[in-house]
């Protein structure tokens, strides 16, 4: 049983990161973003491995972990669904990304020579920009 959506994931050699990772990550940022909806069906983990000339084990480990982390869930028999949405972990994830963000923000600002007050003061200025 093939089916599922077709997904536009790029496996990259140059980057460090293992392929199992890629395609996690790639889908992952699908689910959350909405392009994956809840309840799609994602293509078999043999049939993505052959679009993406990959190992079977490969795909196998990034489902595996999709479903470990509560992005999808696999049936036996059936194949695997993007889960239904869970607010809490997509909340939990943009926190992650914004942390990152400012883990930057605060190298930058130490590089200008910026205070915490001054970096504070931006924020505050941009926020009302955002705000309308």
């Amino acid at each position: 049983m093939e089916g599922g959506i077709s997904l536009k994931i790029i496996i990259s050699n140059a980057k460090g990161d293992p392929i199992y990772e890629q395609i996690y990550k790639q889908m992952k940022d699908m689910i959350i973003a909405g392009k994956l909806k809840e309840g799609d069906m994602l293509p078999s983990i043999r049939g993505l491995a052959k679009d993406l000339r990959i190992s079977v084990i490969t795909t196998k480990r990034a489902y595996d972990e999709l479903e470990k982390d509560g992005f999808i869930n696999s049936v036996a028999g059936k194949g695997s669904f993007v889960a239904e949405k869970n607010l809490e972990l997509i909340r939990e994830e943009n926190l992650k990304k914004m942390e990152s963000y400012m883990e930057k923000i605060w190298e930058l600002a130490k590089v200008c020579g910026m205070s915490a007050d001054e970096v504070m003061e931006m924020f505050q200025i941009m926020g009302k920009d955002v705000e309308g």
